[in-house]
């Protein structure tokens, strides 16, 4: 039977296995959010979602405004993109994104005067009132319309499309809404920033994601080295339905498998999915665009980024136009110290080191973390000594040394026997390993190269 919470949420709140890296939050966890000023240019790549690529639809010198469809969608799996500022299309280019992939990019130079800038433009996005009733009026196929045509995808890193997460399927019924808020990587806190900073929006998305989905109850997840978001978040459901969980801080609560089983002690199958267990997982920061996209019609064309780090002269949280460089956020951030020596797009455990800073944001883009010369140093790789750490700290049960092992020396029989796919890269063994292999970096490279069956 499930031990039931106080609040009536059952779960243990945590999870088997993981770990708890320092947590290096306090660095920007107090820097509240600020809107970066337009960029003269943003580059908007035409994939920024799982899924198929989206197809251009503008040409250059073509005016276009915030908002504005430049890549349409006609994949199922796939989500359209929109012009982040007012400006003008520049020619076709290609951009690379973090993980290394060549996309084509539709490029807009900003005009000297936007229609929404700083103070405004957080207002129409997530100021001002959030109804929490009569939404019944909107029906799930305007909810799905709305946040297909908004190009929503999964903000806390996935980049799933929203509408596929939140389309009812009739084999695999939903009773159950997880909100996540946890943000455990280390350093990141735009998560946190927002559920401080915007908390009505997110129970509202979070009320219309629920009727989309068919799921009759609606659960926010929350780390429990967050109290002030777990306060404020409780104050804005209040007399909503909408249950708040304090979750144990370990990492890696964020993980759709992990928070699962932590809040409804519902174990999600290996290779499956939340739905397999009735539940749909969805971000906080994505909850928010929900809101935004049915009752205001907005796209998603900005997102909350934490520029934070020992490497960042002035770690900040920050409201930017997807499209706007790492570059300029950095810049906007006082510049790099003299000791930085690694920026990260995302966390430390699960980002990519960039080679170049010229690279977009995109809606999955949560943090840019920078490191400093002292942190990146390593020990040399040496030979498995098969002490097991890898195991004992893997959240999903998994064997990481024998599926990297097998990544490297393109062994695919023994890759797909120790379930090779269904790794979700979070680092934990990476962390742990003793011997300094880069497993994390193998089972990358094994899940993109092994054929497919």
């Amino acid at each position: 039977m499930a031990v039931m919470s106080k609040t009536g949420i059952p779960g243990s709140r945590s999870f088997a296995r993981g770990l708890h890296p320092d947590q290096k939050k306090a660095i920007s966890a107090a820097a509240g959010i600020e809107v970066l000023p337009t960029p003269k240019a943003v580059l908007v790549p035409l994939l920024q979602h799982t899924g198929a690529p989206c197809e251009p639809t503008v040409k250059p010198k073509a005016e276009v405004r915030l908002g504005a469809v430049v890549g349409e969608a006609k994949a199922f799996v796939s989500a359209p993109v929109h012009a982040s500022v007012d400006g003008v299309v520049a020619a076709p280019t290609v951009t690379t994104l973090p993980n290394g992939r060549h996309v084509a990019a539709v490029a807009i130079a900003a005009a000297q005067q936007q229609a929404l800038a700083r103070e405004a433009l957080w207002e129409e996005m997530y100021g001002g009132d959030w109804p929490t009733r009569g939404l019944e009026r909107f029906a799930p196929e305007q909810i799905l319309q709305a946040v297909r045509g908004g190009g929503l995808v999964g903000m806390g890193g996935a980049a799933f499309p929203t509408h596929v997460k939140l389309t009812r399927n009739e084999k695999r019924p939903v009773d159950t809404l997880l909100v996540n808020g946890c943000e455990c990587e280390p350093y990141l806190t735009s998560d946190h920033r927002l559920m401080l900073e915007a908390p009505p929006p997110i129970v509202a998305g979070a009320l219309l994601a629920a009727a989309a989905a068919g799921a009759g109850r609606i659960i926010l997840g929350i780390e429990d080295n967050k109290p002030d978001a777990v306060a404020a978040m409780r104050g804005a459901a209040d007399g909503t339905g909408v249950e708040v969980a304090a979750v144990k801080t370990k990492y890696p609560m964020g993980g759709e498998r992990q928070l699962v089983p932590a809040v409804l002690k519902r174990e999600v199958p290996t290779s499956g999915l939340p739905l397999d267990v009735g539940v749909v997982v969805l971000n906080v920061a994505t909850a928010a665009a929900v809101a935004r996209a049915v009752l205001r019609g907005g796209a998603l064309t900005h997102r909350v980024v934490s520029v934070t780090g020992e490497g960042v002269r002035q770690p900040k949280n920050l409201l930017v136009p997807v499209g706007a460089s790492y570059a300029e956020l950095i810049e906007y951030c006082g510049g790099l110290t003299a000791d930085a020596a690694r920026v990260i797009a995302g966390g430390p455990m699960m980002g990519f080191a960039l080679a170049d800073l010229d690279v977009p944001v995109t809606k999955g883009t949560s943090g840019v973390v920078v490191l400093t010369a002292e942190q990146v140093a390593s020990a040399e790789e040496t030979a498995c000594i098969r002490c097991g750490r890898c195991v004992d700290v893997c959240p999903l049960g998994l064997v990481p040394t024998k599926m990297a092992l097998a990544a490297r020396h393109q062994d695919w029989e023994v890759a797909r026997r120790y379930y090779l796919t269904a790794c979700c890269e979070c680092g934990c063994c990476g962390y742990v390993c003793p011997a300094g292999i880069p497993l994390v970096q193998l089972m990358r490279m094994g899940k993109a190269t092994m054929p497919k069956e």
